[in-house]
Protein backbone atom coordinates (compact mmCIF):
# COMPACT_ATOMS: atom_id res chain seq x y z
CA UNK A 1 0.00 0.00 0.00
CA UNK A 2 1.30 3.23 -0.78
CA UNK A 3 1.91 6.12 2.31
CA UNK A 4 -0.36 9.16 2.08
CA UNK A 5 0.10 12.58 3.16
CA UNK A 6 -1.88 12.53 6.35
CA UNK A 7 -3.58 16.19 6.27
CA UNK A 8 -7.18 17.28 6.04
CA UNK A 9 -7.09 20.69 4.78
CA UNK A 10 -4.08 21.92 2.64
CA UNK A 11 -3.41 24.49 6.27
CA UNK A 12 -2.64 21.81 7.80
CA UNK A 13 -0.23 20.12 5.29
CA UNK A 14 3.43 19.72 6.02
CA UNK A 15 6.47 19.17 3.82
CA UNK A 16 6.81 15.66 4.59
CA UNK A 17 2.73 15.26 3.19
CA UNK A 18 3.85 16.84 -0.25
CA UNK A 19 7.07 14.71 0.16
CA UNK A 20 4.48 11.87 -0.21
CA UNK A 21 2.39 13.74 -2.91
CA UNK A 22 5.49 14.48 -5.52
CA UNK A 23 6.78 11.00 -5.09
CA UNK A 24 3.12 9.57 -6.52
CA UNK A 25 3.14 12.22 -9.22
CA UNK A 26 4.62 9.59 -11.94
CA UNK A 27 2.12 7.05 -11.07
CA UNK A 28 -0.50 9.59 -11.38
CA UNK A 29 0.54 10.80 -14.76
CA UNK A 30 0.76 6.70 -15.96
CA UNK A 31 -2.62 6.84 -15.18
CA UNK A 32 -3.26 9.75 -17.21
CA UNK A 33 -2.15 7.84 -20.07
CA UNK A 34 -4.82 5.15 -19.62
CA UNK A 35 -7.45 7.66 -18.97
CA UNK A 36 -6.70 9.31 -22.54
CA UNK A 37 -6.49 6.03 -24.02
CA UNK A 38 -10.20 5.27 -21.96
CA UNK A 39 -11.54 8.31 -23.43
CA UNK A 40 -11.01 7.88 -27.06
CA UNK A 41 -12.39 4.20 -26.68
CA UNK A 42 -15.56 6.17 -24.95
CA UNK A 43 -15.73 8.20 -28.12
CA UNK A 44 -16.53 4.96 -30.04
CA UNK A 45 -19.87 4.93 -28.57
CA UNK A 46 -21.10 7.87 -30.10
CA UNK A 47 -21.50 9.89 -33.67
CA UNK A 48 -23.83 12.64 -32.97
CA UNK A 49 -25.29 12.25 -36.19
CA UNK A 50 -22.26 12.36 -38.05
CA UNK A 51 -21.07 9.75 -40.56
CA UNK A 52 -18.33 7.72 -38.37
CA UNK A 53 -17.81 7.95 -34.88
CA UNK A 54 -15.94 10.43 -33.44
CA UNK A 55 -13.48 7.60 -32.31
CA UNK A 56 -13.15 6.66 -35.93
CA UNK A 57 -13.05 10.25 -36.65
CA UNK A 58 -10.07 10.91 -34.61
CA UNK A 59 -8.68 7.98 -36.15
CA UNK A 60 -8.84 9.53 -39.26
CA UNK A 61 -7.87 12.69 -38.67
CA UNK A 62 -4.78 11.09 -36.99
CA UNK A 63 -4.12 8.78 -39.70
CA UNK A 64 -4.19 11.59 -42.61
CA UNK A 65 -1.22 13.43 -40.62
CA UNK A 66 0.70 10.18 -40.21
CA UNK A 67 0.23 9.19 -44.09
CA UNK A 68 1.31 12.89 -44.67
CA UNK A 69 4.74 12.57 -42.94
CA UNK A 70 3.69 14.32 -39.56
CA UNK A 71 5.64 14.80 -36.45
CA UNK A 72 4.29 12.30 -33.40
CA UNK A 73 3.57 15.37 -31.40
CA UNK A 74 1.16 16.39 -34.20
CA UNK A 75 -0.19 13.32 -34.73
CA UNK A 76 -1.03 12.96 -30.87
CA UNK A 77 -2.53 16.35 -31.06
CA UNK A 78 -4.32 14.76 -34.37
CA UNK A 79 -5.68 12.08 -32.26
CA UNK A 80 -6.42 13.72 -28.91
CA UNK A 81 -8.10 17.07 -30.99
CA UNK A 82 -11.68 16.08 -30.33
CA UNK A 83 -11.72 13.98 -27.17
CA UNK A 84 -13.60 16.36 -25.20
CA UNK A 85 -16.61 15.80 -27.86
CA UNK A 86 -18.51 13.38 -25.27
CA UNK A 87 -17.58 15.67 -21.81
CA UNK A 88 -17.86 19.18 -23.37
CA UNK A 89 -19.38 19.76 -27.25
CA UNK A 90 -19.47 23.11 -27.31
CA UNK A 91 -16.15 23.56 -25.31
CA UNK A 92 -14.31 20.35 -26.32
CA UNK A 93 -11.15 22.23 -28.32
CA UNK A 94 -10.59 23.54 -24.72
CA UNK A 95 -10.48 20.01 -23.17
CA UNK A 96 -8.43 18.79 -25.65
CA UNK A 97 -5.61 21.97 -25.26
CA UNK A 98 -5.70 21.22 -21.39
CA UNK A 99 -5.16 17.90 -21.76
CA UNK A 100 -1.79 18.23 -24.28
CA UNK A 101 -0.40 21.78 -22.70
CA UNK A 102 2.46 20.51 -20.72
CA UNK A 103 3.94 18.15 -23.56
CA UNK A 104 3.41 19.98 -26.77
CA UNK A 105 4.67 22.96 -28.95
CA UNK A 106 3.37 26.68 -28.70
CA UNK A 107 1.61 26.09 -32.13
CA UNK A 108 0.67 22.94 -31.53
CA UNK A 109 -1.24 24.01 -28.10
CA UNK A 110 -2.74 26.90 -30.08
CA UNK A 111 -3.22 24.69 -33.07
CA UNK A 112 -6.13 22.85 -31.06
CA UNK A 113 -7.19 25.13 -28.62
CA UNK A 114 -8.64 26.89 -31.74
CA UNK A 115 -9.49 24.33 -33.93
CA UNK A 116 -12.94 24.35 -33.53
CA UNK A 117 -13.19 28.13 -34.36
CA UNK A 118 -11.35 27.05 -37.64
CA UNK A 119 -13.20 24.15 -38.33
CA UNK A 120 -16.76 26.40 -38.70
CA UNK A 121 -14.95 27.84 -41.63
CA UNK A 122 -16.61 24.75 -43.75
CA UNK A 123 -20.20 24.78 -42.15
CA UNK A 124 -21.19 27.60 -39.71
CA UNK A 125 -22.67 28.78 -42.56
CA UNK A 126 -25.17 26.26 -42.27
CA UNK A 127 -26.32 26.55 -39.00
CA UNK A 128 -26.49 30.30 -38.66
CA UNK A 129 -22.63 31.44 -37.55
CA UNK A 130 -20.29 33.25 -39.18
CA UNK A 131 -17.83 30.79 -41.03
CA UNK A 132 -15.15 33.67 -41.22
CA UNK A 133 -15.19 34.00 -37.29
CA UNK A 134 -11.64 32.40 -37.43
CA UNK A 135 -10.30 35.61 -39.06
CA UNK A 136 -10.21 36.83 -35.57
CA UNK A 137 -6.76 35.65 -35.35
CA UNK A 138 -5.63 36.06 -38.69
CA UNK A 139 -2.68 38.13 -36.51
CA UNK A 140 -1.68 35.03 -34.79
CA UNK A 141 1.44 33.58 -36.07
CA UNK A 142 -0.31 29.87 -35.75
CA UNK A 143 -3.71 30.85 -37.89
CA UNK A 144 -2.17 29.27 -41.49
CA UNK A 145 -0.68 26.13 -39.52
CA UNK A 146 -4.13 25.82 -37.94
CA UNK A 147 -5.74 26.18 -41.08
CA UNK A 148 -3.90 23.76 -42.39
CA UNK A 149 -4.91 21.16 -40.03
CA UNK A 150 -8.58 21.97 -40.75
CA UNK A 151 -8.29 21.95 -44.27
CA UNK A 152 -6.05 18.69 -44.59
CA UNK A 153 -6.99 16.23 -41.85
CA UNK A 154 -9.68 17.52 -39.33
CA UNK A 155 -12.71 18.52 -42.16
CA UNK A 156 -12.04 15.90 -44.69
CA UNK A 157 -12.03 12.89 -41.87
CA UNK A 158 -15.90 11.81 -42.24
CA UNK A 159 -15.42 9.10 -44.88
CA UNK A 160 -17.20 5.89 -43.92
CA UNK A 161 -14.98 4.04 -46.29
CA UNK A 162 -11.47 5.74 -45.49
CA UNK A 163 -9.56 2.88 -43.81
CA UNK A 164 -7.94 4.85 -40.59
CA UNK A 165 -5.22 3.28 -38.67
CA UNK A 166 -6.77 1.45 -35.17
CA UNK A 167 -6.23 3.41 -32.04
CA UNK A 168 -3.63 0.56 -30.81
CA UNK A 169 -1.21 1.93 -33.29
CA UNK A 170 -0.70 5.10 -31.53
CA UNK A 171 -1.29 3.75 -28.16
CA UNK A 172 2.77 3.76 -28.21
CA UNK A 173 2.62 8.25 -29.17
CA UNK A 174 0.27 8.59 -26.17
CA UNK A 175 2.64 6.29 -23.84
CA UNK A 176 6.05 8.50 -24.92
CA UNK A 177 3.98 12.05 -24.23
CA UNK A 178 2.28 10.81 -21.22
CA UNK A 179 4.32 7.69 -19.30
CA UNK A 180 7.02 8.89 -17.33
CA UNK A 181 9.73 6.79 -17.63
CA UNK A 182 9.92 5.37 -14.36
CA UNK A 183 9.74 2.03 -12.55
CA UNK A 184 6.69 2.91 -10.57
CA UNK A 185 4.97 5.21 -13.50
CA UNK A 186 5.57 1.68 -16.02
CA UNK A 187 4.47 -0.55 -13.42
CA UNK A 188 1.49 1.19 -12.49
CA UNK A 189 0.48 2.03 -16.40
CA UNK A 190 1.01 -1.99 -17.24
CA UNK A 191 -1.26 -3.01 -13.90
CA UNK A 192 -4.40 -0.89 -16.25
CA UNK A 193 -3.67 -2.25 -19.85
Amino acid sequence: MNAKASFRSFEESTEADWKIIQNDFPVTQALAAANIIEQLRILERDDGGFPVSRLEHSLQTATRAAEDGRDDEYVLCALLHDIGDTLAPMNHPSIAAGIIKQYVSEANHWMVEHHGIFQGYYFWHHIGADPNTRENYRDSPYFEYTEEFCHKYDQTAFDPDYTSAPLDTFVPIIERFFVPQTEAATAAYSALR
